[in-house]
């Protein structure tokens, strides 16, 4: 059989199948030759491909442990287990949003669960990630500009100063990155990044991008907070401030890309969080 393209022999592909193409990536469903599936992530060349490779060096170092293995790397190209096509919106839409923040909850414990393996050493501390959040906050000073994004600034600026719970961190969290398959279910795609653990929460805050009735929805605010305090032993206000503090980060890197309705649509969230954090 003909194969798509030159995989490493090492990794005994018998067939393989693109399934996605992204701006960053091509994604392969391979067949292994002892009929095991697998899949092939082939980076592409983009600004952000270091948060891909960190990425590698997480899953290696989580070696399985509520996330998807590495099965092997070269250069640009990562083979990965299966993850499966179930993705955690599946659950929302059949059972409800408090069954998918319970599964949430449960994937992040196993993430933050204690490894014999050393942590990596390439992983991008936490104040670092925040850049774009404190340049934009300081561009708006200067202006003389009143939006969140200088609260938001101050926010990350209190929780990095007196971090909690500092551990490797999957980096990018959320509903489309958790599937289910033969091993449950399974994170996919981190970021790999070095801090406080309740960064790790923030984004699912946000998630389903297309789910602002929940999103926006102080009830559910409240009830997420909660069972992450529950699962991570973190306090909810705190859980919160971190929500509020990547909502905020998120906004000024869609504000870096011009792209204004996603900016404006981070803001909203991380206001209404900021708005139950205030109550709680």
């Amino acid at each position: 059989m003909t194969l798509p393209r030159r995989f490493p022999r090492r990794w005994k592909i018998a067939a393989a199948e693109l399934i996605a193409e992204t701006f960053s990536s091509r994604i392969w469903k391979a067949t292994r030759e002892d009929g095991s599936l697998a899949v092939v992530k082939a980076l592409k060349p983009f600004d952000d491909v270091e948060d891909e490779l960190r990425g590698a060096f997480y899953l290696r170092w989580r070696d399985g442990h509520g996330a998807v293995r590495l099965l092997g790397r070269d250069r640009m190209d990562m083979l990965l287990d299966y993850a499966g096509e179930r993705h955690l919106t599946a659950v929302l839409d059949a059972e409800g949003d408090a069954a998918t923040t319970e599964i949430a909850a449960d994937v992040m414990a196993r993430l933050h669960a204690p490894s014999r393996r050393r942590a990596p050493a390439d992983l991008q501390p936490l104040h670092e990630r925040f850049a774009a959040l404190f340049d934009k906050a300081r561009a708006n000073g200067a202006a003389k500009t009143n939006s969140l994004y200088g609260e938001a600034a101050r926010i990350a600026e209190g929780l990095l100063s007196d971090p909690q719970d500092v551990r490797p961190l999957h980096g990018d969290l959320h509903h489309d990155n958790i599937m289910e398959g033969e091993r449950g279910w399974l994170a996919i795609d981190p970021k790999g990044v070095l801090g406080d653990a309740g960064f790790d929460a923030a984004n699912l805050f946000y998630n389903p991008l297309d789910r602002d009735d929940l999103c926006l929805d102080p009830d559910r605010i409240a009830r997420m907070a909660s069972v992450f305090s529950r699962s991570m032993g973190h306090e909810p206000r705190r859980l919160m401030d971190h929500a509020v503090a990547y909502g905020a980060l998120s906004a000024a890197w869609h504000a870096g890309d011009g792209n204004h309705k996603d900016e404006q649509r981070e803001l909203a969230v991380a206001a209404a969080i900021r708005a139950v954090r205030l109550s709680f």
